[in-house]
C-alpha cells in the first residue's frame, strides 16, 4: 500500500510514534520555570500518570484580564485491586497536605487522585508515591490502565488468586520504556531501540484499555464494563476456570450516534492458567486493528462491533496456545459495596467506609481525612480501595469495630446506620472545576440531588429500596452511569440528560428516559416513575427491573445509542406513568 493510501492517523497517534517511547520533551520542560506543557507532552503526560488541568472556575475572568489559565495537575496511582497498606495509605494521606490542598480522591477504578498539583511539585510528588512503592505509570494513557478486581479483602483462595492475578495483569502489560524512571524517579538513561517496548510497539494502543476481574457471585466492579472482564468460575473456594468477556466500555459522544456505550459480549472460557495470555492476546488483537483514525471510535467495543463476536473469537482462538471453551453459564451477579462490619473469614474483620463520590476531605460539617488516617494509623489496618469509591479498612480484630465507630461519629463522619440507599450507592466524578472534558456539575452538585431524591423516596415509602444513582459531567461515562438504575449525563450548562433502566448487578444498559433536562427538574421528571414503582412493584424488584417490565421490555441488555430525544415507547411510557 502506498504512504496516501494509507489511513490519516489522529494527532496524537504522531505525538506517539515521535516521542522516544514516552519521553517528549518532559524532562527538559520539568526545568522550566512554567506552569504548564505544551500540547504533545500533555498527551505523553497521560501515560506517566498525569493529567493537565486547569481552574475552569477563574477560566473566564483570567482571559478577560489577559492572563493564562490557572494550570494545575491531576496525578493518578495506579493501584491494582484497590489493595493499599497502612503505611502507604498514610503516605498517600502526607502527600495530599503537601501538595493537594489536603484531599484525595478514590476512583471508579480503584484508584487515588490527587488535584491541584503545581508543575513545580510534579517530580516530588511522584518520586515520593513511587517511595512507597506506588506508581502512577500507566494509570493513564493508551495502554492497560489500572487493573480491578473484586474488593472483598477475604483470605481463601480464590479471592488471593483473584487479587495476585490484579497485579500480575498490570505487570504483564505495563510500559517497558524506561522513560518513567528516568524523568522521575533520575534514573540512568535508557537508550530508545525497537525493542524498548515488545508489545506496545512506537504507538503503544490506539486507545485506554481496561480490564477487571471477579467471581461469579460478584459484580462489584462492574465487570461487563470492560474491555476484557476475567469472571471466576468457583467450587467453594477452588477456581475451575474463568468466563471471558470483551467489549465494554462507557463512553460516548453527545450527538455522535455512531458512538455508545456497550456491555461486554462472552468470549468463552478458559482454564485457570490461561489468565495473562488472554488478556494479552486480546489487547494485541485491539493493538493491531483498533482504529488510530478517530480517537471517538478507537476502543475496543467499535471493532468488536464492526467485526461481530464470531470474526474476534476465531482471531482470538488463532493467536492463543489453548483451547478457547464454551462459555459456562452464570447467575446474574450480586452487587456489594461492603459498608461497615464484614467478617473476613480468618477470625478477622474488615471495615467499609462510606466516601460519598470518593473525596477523602475534612469540612466544617465532617473530618472524613482526620478520621481514616486516625483509625489506620491506631489500628494499623490495611485498606482497600472499592469501585463504587469507599474504602474497606482490613485486619481488624472483632474489638476494634466499637473504637472505629466511635471515632467515625466524633468526626462526625456519616457510617452505616446514618446513610440512605439512594446516597449510599450514588457515584459522581470529579467534573468541574478540574476536567477539561466536563460540560457541567457533578460531584460539587450530587449531593444535593441526592438530597432531594431522598425525601422522594420517603415521601413514598421506598427509602429502604437499594437503588443506584449516578452522575457524570460530560457523556464519557467516568462513573459508569450507563449501568445505574437512573443516571444523570451533562448536557449543557446546568442540564442533564436522565437515563433510567439499568441494574445493580451491571448487566443492562440504561436508556434516555428524558433529555435536557435542567438540574431543577431532575426530581419532578422522575417523579411519576418513582411513585408508580412504589405502588406497582413486585416484592424486591429494583426499579431498573421495574422500569424495564412496565416498558414491554425484557430485561436483557439495552444499548445506549446517544439519540437526543427519548424514543416513542419511552415518551408512551412517560405518559403512561
Amino acid at each position: 500500500m502506498r504512504d496516501s493510501d494509507k489511513p490519516k492517523e489522529s494527532k496524537v497517534e504522531g505525538f506517539k510514534k515521535h516521542s522516544n517511547h514516552l519521553r517528549g520533551t518532559i524532562a527538559e520542560s520539568l526545568e522550566l520555570d512554567t506552569t504548564h506543557f505544551e500540547e504533545a507532552d500533555v498527551q505523553l503526560l497521560k501515560f506517566h500518570g498525569s493529567y493537565q488541568q486547569d481552574d475552569r472556575d477563574l477560566r473566564r475572568d483570567l482571559k478577560a484580564e489577559g492572563k493564562e489559565k490557572a494550570y494545575s495537575f491531576m496525578i493518578r496511582a495506579a493501584i491494582p485491586g484497590g489493595i493499599l497498606t497502612a503505611d502507604q495509605y498514610l503516605a498517600l494521606d502526607e502527600l495530599a497536605d503537601d501538595f493537594a490542598g489536603g484531599a484525595l480522591r478514590v476512583t471508579t477504578r480503584q484508584g487515588i487522585q490527587f488535584h491541584g498539583i503545581l508543575k513545580g511539585n510534579l517530580k516530588k510528588h511522584i518520586a515520593a508515591m513511587n517511595k512507597r512503592l506506588v506508581t502512577t505509570l500507566s494509570a493513564c494513557g493508551d495502554v492497560q490502565r489500572n487493573v480491578m478486581a473484586c474488593p472483598a479483602p477475604l483470605k481463601d483462595p480464590a479471592h488471593q488468586t483473584i487479587r495476585k492475578l490484579a497485579v500480575d495483569i498490570a505487570k504483564e502489560l505495563q510500559p517497558s520504556s524506561g522513560a518513567y524512571h528516568e524523568i522521575w524517579l533520575d534514573g540512568e538513561q535508557h537508550l530508545s531501540t525497537q525493542d524498548e517496548e515488545p508489545f506496545y510497539g512506537d504507538q503503544y494502543l490506539p486507545r485506554k484499555f481496561k480490564t477487571g476481574i471477579t467471581h461469579a457471585g460478584d459484580n462489584s466492579i462492574d465487570v461487563y464494563s470492560y474491555d476484557c472482564g476475567l469472571i471466576a468460575i468457583l467450587d467453594g473456594t477452588k477456581i475451575l476456570g474463568y468466563n471471558v468477556v470483551v467489549g465494554g466500555g462507557m463512553g460516548m459522544t453527545h450527538k455522535k450516534a455512531d458512538t455508545f456505550a456497550r456491555i461486554a459480549s462472552p468470549l468463552g472460557f478458559i482454564e485457570p492458567d490461561c489468565v495473562l495470555e488472554t488478556v494479552r492476546t486480546v489487547a494485541a488483537i485491539f493493538r493491531d486493528h483498533g482504529n488510530r483514525e478517530d480517537r471517538r471510535h478507537a476502543r475496543l467495543k467499535y471493532l468488536i462491533e464492526a467485526w461481530g463476536m464470531d470474526r474476534f473469537r476465531e482471531e482470538f482462538k488463532s493467536r492463543v496456545a489453548f483451547e478457547l471453551s464454551d462459555w459456562k453459564p452464570i447467575d446474574v451477579p450480586a452487587y456489594h459495596d461492603y459498608i461497615g462490619k464484614n467478617p473476613q473469614d480468618d477470625g478477622k474483620f474488615f471495615y467499609g467506609v462510606f466516601v460519598e463520590n470518593g473525596r477523602i476531605r475534612d469540612t466544617d460539617d465532617a473530618k472524613l481525612k482526620t478520621a481514616l488516617a486516625e483509625i489506620v494509623r491506631n489500628h494499623h489496618a490495611g485498606v482497600v480501595l472499592t469501585p463504587n469509591q469507599n474504602a474497606l479498612l482490613t485486619d481488624l480484630d472483632e474489638s476494634a469495630i466499637g473504637p472505629i465507630e466511635d471515632t467515625l461519629r466524633k468526626h462526625n463522619v456519616a457510617y452505616t446506620d446514618t446513610l440512605s440507599n439512594a446516597r449510599r450507592l450514588s457515584m459522581a466524578c470529579p467534573a468541574l472545576p478540574t476536567c477539561g472534558l466536563a460540560i457541567t456539575e457533578a460531584e460539587r452538585v450530587m449531593p444535593s440531588f441526592i438530597d432531594r431524591i431522598e425525601t422522594e423516596l420517603a415521601r413514598l415509602d421506598l427509602q429502604d429500596e437499594p437503588i443506584t444513582i449516578r452522575m457524570t459531567g460530560c457523556p464519557n461515562g467516568c462513573a459508569r452511569p450507563y449501568t445505574a438504575d437512573i443516571a444523570f449525563v451533562g448536557r449543557a450548562a446546568d442540564a442533564y440528560h436522565v437515563f433510567v433502566g439499568g441494574d445493580r448487578s451491571g448487566t443492562r444498559l440504561a436508556d434516555l428516559y428524558a433529555a435536557d433536562v435542567s438540574a431543577d427538574d431532575v426530581v419532578d421528571v422522575l417523579r411519576p416513575l418513582l411513585a408508580s414503582w412504589s405502588k406497582h412493584r413486585k416484592s424486591g424488584q429494583g426499579l431498573g427491573d421495574f422500569y424495564q417490565q412496565q416498558a414491554g421490555r425484557k430485561t436483557a441488555r439495552q444499548t445506549v445509542t446517544g439519540a437526543e430525544e427519548p424514543t416513542k415507547d419511552l415518551v408512551q411510557l412517560e405518559v403512561r406513568l
